[in-house]
């Protein structure tokens, strides 16, 4: 794989790479990369990955290679202390509880004497306190140039930084969100590059949808009217009409939350049949532009008036952009959450953004992670990313599947859709879970199924009194739930999303993924829907091309938390029928690593057996 990395940047190529778990693909791409010179920059799908090759990975091959490179991590400007966000709230201190003021005195002393200002250096405060939303910038609210700490910023300091090294460490939501829209700081760091590598690349269609596409969130709404508030209140005390329009917008934003009695997301098309949809969002577009005229005559009092007039301006024609829906090859959904609804536009495909993209200047573009392919066929991911031309390659795991795992998929358990499925799934599961002492991972494609499966199991520990301790996610940080389930060593982990991926527990403690069913999107998916409806215009399969394909990669990332090394073994159960009843089965089945089969329970609780 080194090799075939070093001929990509040699040639200024394209190379997609799928290496399995354990072949060492970090360091199969950073060693030519590093032998290469000229500046390079990485991409990965997490902040644990780009910590781990900012920290450990990188610094390992630096020393090994005597390689005199200086190496600098970049992360998106919510996770730097913003100095003039920070004594906006020390001014006002509207703050909800004693933790918030507590919390707000740990960062300003933090702010005196970090280099970084990165948020996750500072242990004292939680990554997740809501005291961060205030105390850092975004997009919207940096007053660029204009701003009195301009030449104190930790945003622009960990920019110029990024741009003097040799390698840079991203992740794809930065890459895509400033380094491609060239963001002040970033504007020069891809111009300047010779090689990106893309890590963790089976992310970048999901990633890449959002950010070349539009959205618009009641959270910016809010955010603009609280910035707004706070704005007028140092320089606009006389004009009583802003704060006003500032309460007028903030409840036109909860009531058009509010015309939706459950979370989840809608095609633009359907919320006709929403009986307070489409007034509450006429109130809205009216509130908005309200508040953005009493802006625009405030404008010049302040730095912090023009710019909130400004994004005023922007969220403005955003709103105009949705309401309208005229732009051609796109879908217009909206996603429903707890406490906010976003209004979005996705492109119906990204091949020919992205394509355009990465042409132009010659440089070498590498995708790699351990699910890019079906049964070694690189054509989905090609036609998702528009890399028609690339080369590809695929390398196995060094794994001895065959002896480590087991592929159990138990019978007679009832179509997926049926009622009473996960209660099949969970007394399926029962005795493997026993037979494995705990150690165990439920991954469930659904949030309600996850929480179902919780309950029933509860009452089964208690009911046959087994004592592995048992968890669920989102009763703390992932990072905590990991560290209190490797440190039991038995424990049962219930997870959804977040789980499937990005989670490497070695060694005992994780002997038994089970999986519930197979990983297929929600059919009801607004921009799945309308991904399916124009392959069938053009008379091609959306089913075997597109839909498939995207369960495979999905399915072998669960698959993949099993063995993370060559002396981990395990069971990796999946209960859903269609993996045998259905023609497409045995093309699922063929994916994922070469473990022996088997449908019979006995077999399966043998594994276990003291060897």
């Amino acid at each position: 794989m080194a090799l075939a990395v070093a001929e990509a940047i040699r040639d200024n190529a394209i190379l997609i790479a799928e290496a399995g778990t354990g072949t060492g693909k970090t360091f199969a791409y950073l060693v030519p990369a590093l032998l290469a010179g000229g500046k390079v920059v990485i991409s990965t799908g997490t902040k644990n990955l780009q910590d781990q090759l900012f920290q450990k990975d990188l610094p390992m091959v630096r020393d090994a290679l005597k390689a005199p490179v200086a190496v600098a991590l970049l992360k998106g400007r919510s996770n730097y202390v913003c100095h003039y966000h920070l004594e906006l709230a020390q001014s006002n201190g509207l703050f909800k509880t004693r933790e918030d003021v507590r919390h707000l005195a740990k960062i300003i002393e933090y702010a005196k004497v970090t280099q970084s200002g990165d948020k996750s250096g500072l242990a004292d405060v939680p990554e997740n306190a809501p005291i961060w939303m205030h105390v850092t910038s975004t997009r919207d609210n940096c007053l660029g140039q204009e701003c009195p700490q301009h030449n104190e910023c930790f945003v622009l300091k960990a920019r110029k930084e990024a741009m003097e090294a040799d390698v840079v460490v991203v992740n794809h939501h930065l890459f895509f969100a400033d380094v491609m829209l060239r963001d002040e700081g970033v504007a020069e760091l891809l111009p300047a590059c010779n090689t990106v590598i893309f890590d963790e690349a089976h992310q970048l269609p999901e990633t890449a949808s959002l950010f070349f596409g539009e959205s618009l969130s009641t959270s910016q709404l809010f955010d603009l009217s609280q910035d707004a508030r706070i704005e007028a209140l140092t320089s606009a005390k006389d004009f009583a009409a802003l704060p006003l329009a500032c309460d007028e917008l903030e409840k036109a934003a909860r009531d058009l939350r509010l015309a939706f009695k459950k979370e989840g997301r809608m095609a633009a098309d359907a919320t006709q049949n929403i009986k307070d949809f489409p007034p509450a969002l006429k109130a809205l577009g009216e509130k908005l532009d309200k508040l953005a005229g009493l802006l625009e005559k405030q404008a010049e009092r302040s730095e912090g008036l023009e710019n909130c007039w400004q994004r005023a301006q922007t969220l403005t024609q955003q709103f105009r952009h949705w309401q309208e829906g005229d732009v051609p090859e796109t879908v217009r959904w909206l996603e429903v959450f707890h406490h906010s609804l976003q209004l979005n536009t996705t492109p119906l495909s990204i091949a020919d953004i992205f394509a355009k993209q990465i042409g132009g200047h010659p440089r070498a573009w590498i995708f790699t992670s351990a699910t890019l392919a079906v049964k070694q066929d690189f054509s989905h991911y090609q036609g998702e990313m528009g890399l028609a031309g690339a080369r590809t390659a695929c390398w196995d795991s060094p794994f001895n599947y065959q002896e480590q795992g087991l592929l159990y998929v138990p019978q007679n358990l009832p179509d997926p859709n049926s009622d009473g499925y996960t209660e099949a799934v969970v007394q399926a599961a029962l005795p493997m879970i026993e037979a494995s002492r705990g150690r165990a991972f439920l991954l469930f494609t659904s949030l309600r199924a996850m929480q179902r499966a919780y309950e029933i199991l509860q009452g089964e520990f208690e009911r046959r009194d087994l004592k592995y301790p048992l968890f669920i996610q989102g009763e703390g940080s992932r990072t905590e739930l990991l560290g209190r389930f490797r440190d039991h060593g038995n424990a049962v982990l219930l997870g959804s999303q977040s789980f499937w991926e990005g989670v490497d527990v070695r060694g005992e403690a994780l002997s038994l993924v089970i999986i519930d069913k197979l990983p297929f999107a929600p059919p009801d998916d607004p921009v799945l829907a309308a991904r399916i409806e124009q392959l069938k215009k053009l008379g091609r399969n959306a089913f075997m091309e597109y839909q498939l394909p995207r369960t495979i990669i999905n399915l072998k990332q669960g698959a993949g938390r099993l063995i993370r090394d060559e002396n981990d073994r395990g069971v990796l159960m999946i209960c859903d029928p269609r993996l045998i009843s259905k023609h497409y089965g045995k093309r699922i089945w063929q994916s994922l690593p070469p473990f022996k089969r088997t449908r019979d329970e006995t077999e399966a609780v043998a594994f276990f057996a003291p060897r």
